[in-house]
C-alpha cells in the first residue's frame, strides 16, 4: 500500500467523436503482445469518461487516499503504485495526425465534476496530464491551465 500522490488525466489516442469502450481498453491493454495488446496484467486507468459524460468504472478501488496493490492500474511507467489514471474517449484529430483536446461538452462537464469532487476529498493529490509525467502529447490540452479555469489551483 502506498500514499495517493497524483491523479493522471488521460485520452484514449482516439479519432474525434469515437467512442471506446471497456472491453477496448481491456484488450488493448491485456491482451498479449501475439494478439496485438500489450500484455499487461492491468488496464491502464481506474475509470473512463465517455463521449455522453458517463464515467465508467473499469477498475474497483477502495476510495481513500491509498493506492492499494489491487488498485494499481497501467497508466504512467515510474507512477502507477501512487496514482489513480482517468481518461477520455478521444484525443486526436479524425484524421489521426496530431494531439487534439477532444472532450465534447458532456466530457468536460463529467470530468470537471469528476475532479472537483477528487480534489475535494484529497486536496493533497496533485493532479497532471500524463504529458506531465512522460514524453507524450496526452491527454491533448494543457491541465494545468484548465484546473485554474474550473478554480483548483494547486
Amino acid at each position: 500500500m502506498a500514499e495517493l500522490k497524483y491523479l493522471v488525466i488521460h485520452c484514449t489516442a482516439t479519432p474525434e467523436g469515437r467512442e471506446v469502450t471497456a472491453a477496448d481498453i481491456r484488450r488493448w491493454h491485456t491482451s498479449p503482445l501475439s494478439q496485438g495488446g500489450r500484455g499487461w496484467r492491468q488496464v491502464g486507468y481506474t475509470d473512463i469518461i465517455h463521449l455522453d459524460g458517463k464515467v465508467e468504472r473499469l477498475v474497483d478501488n477502495n476510495e481513500d487516499a491509498n493506492v492499494d496493490p489491487w488498485e494499481v492500474t497501467n497508466g504512467a511507467k515510474g507512477y502507477n503504485s501512487v496514482s489513480r489514471h482517468i481518461v477520455y474517449s478521444g484525443g486526436m484529430t479524425r484524421d489521426m495526425t496530431k494531439a487534439k483536446d477532444t472532450r465534447t461538452q458532456a466530457q468536460r462537464d463529467a470530468m470537471r465534476d469528476y475532479v472537483i469532487d477528487f480534489h475535494r476529498r484529497f486536496p493533497g493529490v496533485r493532479i497532471v496530464g500524463h504529458n506531465e509525467l512522460a514524453a507524450k502529447e496526452c491527454p491533448g490540452f494543457n491541465v494545468q491551465k484548465w484546473l485554474r479555469q474550473i478554480g483548483i489551483y494547486q
